[in-house]
């Protein structure tokens, strides 16, 4: 009766309350079904601000159940207090907490305590429940092939939903930039989660435990590898060229002083020849709007008439300035897009620049908390990222050929391709690359830590 009345005054929150209710008592009883659920709807899941839902930055089903779960691991940590001690001592934990640590003191210092405070939450809950539960479920490998299974097949289907919307526009380049609504914000976040779970379509593709299912991975491989192409993100597809790389070194078994080496070279030659560089840039004039696959891919390297480009550039310049004036602490953890106006110069400016900071973050994982949080944030986060490929590496060549040796391979190319998408963009903001982001750190803790059990677990499916 209340919720009918509640009803005829247009109050529909009251109809929620049976399904929380549910939501609750799994959590409470079978907290690994619910981060299964939220896993499988993270691909398809909606931001109700791009709804006009109430003004409300919060996607829907997944960060209120995230929400949820992080509260019940809390309780759980508090009462119970038997939580895997050997995660805890993990270097990889390690480098969270201090992450983590700065991120709160910097949510104290920030000049929009309430925005920082948000920003603090969201990635506890992504935490929590990719990593400090998703240790405890990946320690069996069948619940990482799960977690693999449970977000390929949705991506997939939003990756043929995205190729038909786009046919119907003539797989126009404008179009591309918003056929995948609702389920994806623009071709930018597409394109950077499509090429992320791209290498994880391959491993399952290659396991022979699947063999049945081969035709079956070879369309969600199909459709992920099409949703690549026609997302014309140019920062994906160059992930995707790094990657492979990354796997000839893994292969190939090239030695981290040749690697260390030839980086270092590489980065000696572009700091010798900068200028000589930006003067062959500047000659290049094709923009990224034509429809033309091979022009989209030369508009990269344009940073004279790209608008695309040069606003990416005016975000990391208002960033480094933002730096400048608050280089211990920052502006405060997500608050870049509300602080960086005033921060742009004029030469700068373009086309699609605005004061409103409504048009994206600054537009790259390592700039954006050097502006955010300091010299700190940049280097607590570049710490996370050296762990993760020191303890990847390790587990790599340690481990016998066989299915989890695959998957830490696969798990380290993957990773790799969001990193050099990170480089140019930030979508860890949004469950659909923060979810799959920290379930690899998390995947990778848990094989660090279990391998021995794991790999009697497997033993009868070890591929030769």
């Amino acid at each position: 009766m209340a919720n009918s009345a509640l009803i005829a005054l247009e109050q529909y929150w009251f109809s929620l309350v049976p399904f929380a209710a549910v939501v609750f008592l799994l959590a409470l009883t079978s907290i690994d079904k619910l981060l299964w659920i939220i896993v499988f709807t993270t691909p398809l899941s909606l931001n109700l601000e791009e709804l006009d839902i109430g003004g409300i930055g919060m996607f829907v089903p997944t960060e209120p159940l995230l929400f949820g779960i992080m509260l019940i691991f809390f309780l759980k940590l508090l009462y119970e207090k038997n939580y895997d001690i050997e995660v805890f001592r993990h270097p990889m934990t390690l480098a969270i907490f201090i992450s983590l640590a700065w991120v709160l003191i910097t949510t104290i210092t920030s000049s929009l305590p309430v925005i920082s405070i948000k920003f603090l939450l969201a990635r506890l809950w992504f935490i929590v429940a990719m990593y400090f539960i998703g240790t405890q479920l990946f320690k069996r490998v069948s619940n990482i092939r799960l977690f693999f299974w449970l977000y390929i097949i949705p991506l997939s289907c939003v990756a043929v939903y995205t190729f038909i919307h786009h046919a119907l526009n003539g797989f126009e380049e404008r179009p591309a930039h918003w056929v995948m609504q609702p389920f994806f914000k623009d071709h930018t976040v597409y394109g950077a989660v499509v090429a992320m779970m791209f290498p994880i379509s391959i491993c399952l593709l290659s396991m022979k435990r699947y063999k049945r299912y081969k035709p079956i991975l070879l369309i969600f491989t199909l459709s992920i590898l099409l949703g690549i192409v026609f997302s014309y993100g140019r920062a994906a597809w160059i992930s995707l060229v790094v990657a492979f790389i990354v796997s000839l070194i893994y292969l190939l078994k090239i030695r981290r002083a040749v690697v260390f080496s030839i980086t270092g070279l590489i980065v000696l030659f572009a700091v010798v020849f900068w200028f000589d560089i930006i003067d062959v840039l500047e000659e290049n004039k094709q923009d990224s709007t034509s429809e033309n696959l091979t022009e989209h891919v030369q508009s990269i390297t344009n940073i004279s008439t790209d608008a695309s480009n040069l606003e990416r550039i005016n975000r990391w310049n208002s960033a480094f300035r933002m730096f400048e004036r608050r280089p211990v602490f920052g502006w405060g953890p997500g608050t870049y897009a509300f602080q960086y106006a005033p921060f742009q110069s004029s030469e700068d400016l373009t086309i699609i620049s605005t004061n409103a900071g409504d048009m994206g973050n600054a537009h790259s994982e390592f700039i954006g908390p050097l502006a955010e949080q300091g010299v700190l944030g940049l280097l607590t986060f570049v710490f996370i990222i050296v762990v993760f490929y020191v303890r990847a590496s390790h587990l790599y060549f340690k481990l016998p050929k066989g299915e989890l040796r695959k998957i830490v391979f696969y798990v380290i190319l993957a990773f790799t391709t969001y990193l050099i998408n990170g480089t140019l963009n930030n979508f860890l903001d949004t469950d659909k690359a923060s979810i799959p982001f920290w379930a690899f750190i998390g995947i990778i803790t848990a094989i660090d830590i279990n391998y021995k059990r794991m790999l009697s677990e497997e033993t009868p499916q070890v591929e030769k």
